[in-house]
């Protein structure tokens, strides 16, 4: 095979996400195409100095306007049609629909989807799903229904997501399509152990959007119940307010905790590794359909232990005990106690820590997750070591 054609969204989750997938492509003499949807110039001459050859589309990524999803489509059959590539692979359910249609459609002799996490659709709040998000999941499974049958793989990340999708929906599939790789991996130079100063008072740290469904009110309320005990533990929060999302926390609310001394707020950071240092436990109390968690990685990979709740995707990180804890979602009161345990055994740090690392260097190394999923693919790896 000489073309392969990778299909995502935006220009950031293409360099975020496989920047280490297209080196190791060019690297083995493919030709590599990224499409993406959403760009900027700065983000193309990157894509390009990877060595892959970016190619812009136009697709709405929460529009519902069946008409604009069947001009993607076609739009998407015809670039494809005339780089006549012999592999098609697309991430992020949209790209993996349509995209797949659209390489189908171009008689692509291999077309290929990964399924990263299940998304809002599959996430479940406190009090259950809007009629809208309903409707999202129901359309969703049908046209999965549509596409999987004709996939020649169809690569998941953890072993939940097929149970709840594939199974549950009674989907079609071709035999031996499904394919579990694991955690999509890492540049582990990029997040380098580093122990824990022990002299430090204990802090933990939160990294997501500040949305209900990655648990930002349960860290919230917890850090409130740490406190009443442990009064001068830091808390600290890095990520976006996201407004339009009605499970957002609000910028009021926001202010309101920031002001009461509960949390201490970066907002949106670049230097993500050095912030994860500067704190001893990494908290992730989320309950989003997550494929595996990226910061979960990264906090485990420079030796931090994680307290995450158990549910798909979180789970695949921690074993319970060894390099953290796995508490119920939407528990503060069990998220407090654990964080609690680690102001009182703080040598826990660095224990539960470098199992953190350890772990990471056996699941999270992106060289050894992109020689998989190459092989998934049925590509050949010329860089892979032989005895």
């Amino acid at each position: 095979m000489n073309k392969i054609i990778l299909i995502g969204n935006t220009s950031s989750t293409m360099l975020g996400f496989r920047s280490d997938l297209i080196k190791k492509l060019v690297s083995n003499e493919y030709e590599v195409y990224a499409f993406i949807c959403e760009y900027n110039e700065e983000h193309l001459g990157k894509i390009k100095n990877l060595g892959a050859i970016p190619v812009t589309y136009r697709m709405n990524r929460g529009g519902l306007n069946p008409f604009a999803d069947l001009k993607t489509i076609f739009e998407l059959k015809e670039k494809i049609n005339k780089i006549k590539p012999d592999l098609v692979f697309s991430y992020f359910t949209k790209p993996v629909v349509y995209g797949s249609i659209a390489a189908r459609l171009s008689t692509v002799p291999k077309v290929i989807g990964m399924i990263e996490g299940l998304g809002t659709p599959f996430t479940v709040h406190k009090y259950g799903q809007s009629l809208k998000v309903k409707v999202i999941r129901f359309i969703q499974v049908n046209l999965y229904k549509i596409v999987f049958p004709f996939l020649d793989k169809i690569i998941f990340l953890n072993p939940d997501d097929p149970k709840d999708l594939i199974e549950k929906n009674s989907i079609k599939y071709k035999k031996n399509a499904i394919q579990m790789l694991g955690p999509i991996g890492l540049n582990l130079e990029e997040y380098p152990y580093n122990y824990w100063d022990e002299s430090q008072p204990i802090s933990f740290i939160f990294i997501a959007r500040l949305l209900a469904e990655k648990g930002i009110f349960e860290y919230i309320e917890a850090a409130k119940l740490v406190k009443q005990k442990y009064p001068n533990i830091i808390f600290k929060i890095i990520g976006g307010l996201d407004t339009e999302n009605p499970y957002g926390l609000t910028k009021q609310e926001l202010d309101d905790v920031i002001f009461s001394g509960v949390v201490e707020y970066s907002g949106f950071v670049t230097d993500v590794a050095k912030r994860i240092q500067d704190s001893a436990v990494f908290v992730l109390p989320s309950y989003y359909r997550e494929g595996v968690p990226r910061s979960t990685q990264e906090a485990m990979a420079i030796g931090r232990p994680v307290i995450t709740t158990d549910v798909p995707g979180c789970r695949e990180t921690v074993v319970d005990g060894i390099n953290g804890f796995l508490v119920p979602k939407w528990n503060p009161e069990a998220l407090a106690e654990k964080m609690c345990y680690f102001i009182e055994n703080p040598e826990q740090v660095n224990i539960m820590g470098l199992k953190s690392y350890q772990i990471a260097q056996e699941k999270f190394d992106a060289e050894k997750v992109n020689s998989k999923l190459i092989e998934i693919m049925g590509l050949k790896d010329l860089n892979e070591k032989t005895c």
